[in-house]
């Protein structure tokens, strides 16, 4: 399912003119990239607000409408305000379907309740990333990443090169070398299981 948003092109540059634009409920905006040249936008403050709040906002192509004109986009800046539930501020890039992209996306844990460590250690599952960085082309982009906890056992940690990925998309840290933590899998000293836990 593609995510679609309107906007229309904005005219009026400044700071001026950015603040009266989300004092009549809109956000001023920007999309680069690709053929054509950056494009001044601006999209209603509410319906924005809506759809980041949805995960696969951030990690999609999206179909950006601007003024009846559709473009495939990532979404790739979001400025809130500090304090207020306020959109400042966003960034879309253009994509070449034939060109790779780097995305973060998130990660979906599961299974660790039937894992191991868990039901035989009492052992806790935590998180080390929560996102990872990936590259592939904009058709084979996954709006997330499962991460299957299953076989954790007790002190074990889960890496980077442990991960299902989808067909042809890649883990750049990867290929340089860095095979990052995923997920650990710590057991509380005194546990029933003792102090090492493991009895793998």
């Amino acid at each position: 399912m593609q995510i679609e948003i309107d906007a229309n092109k904005r005219e009026l540059q400044g700071k001026g003119a950015s603040r009266r634009l989300r004092g009549s409920g809109r956000v001023p905006g920007v999309v680069y990239g690709g053929e054509g040249a950056a494009q001044s936008i601006e999209l209603d403050h509410n319906n924005l607000f809506h759809k980041l709040k949805l995960e696969a906002f951030h990690a999609s192509v999206l179909s950006l409408n601007v003024d009846g004109v559709k473009e495939q986009v990532l979404l790739r800046d979001v400025q809130m305000h500090p304090y207020k539930p306020q959109v400042l501020h966003v960034d879309f890039q253009r994509i070449d379907k034939s060109k790779k992209i780097h995305m973060k996306v998130p990660l979906h844990f599961i299974n660790a309740e039937v894992s191991p460590g868990v039901k035989l250690s009492g052992g806790m599952v935590s998180h080390v990333l929560t996102e990872v960085d990936i590259s592939c082309l904009p058709k084979d982009l996954p709006e997330y990443i499962t991460v299957d906890l299953s076989e954790m056992t007790a002190g074990s940690t889960l890496h980077l090169s442990n991960l299902n990925l989808p067909e042809n998309v890649e883990i750049p840290a990867l290929i340089r070398g860095d095979d990052f933590p995923v997920a650990t899998l710590i057991v509380q000293r005194g546990s029933e299981s003792g102090e090492g836990g493991a009895s793998s």
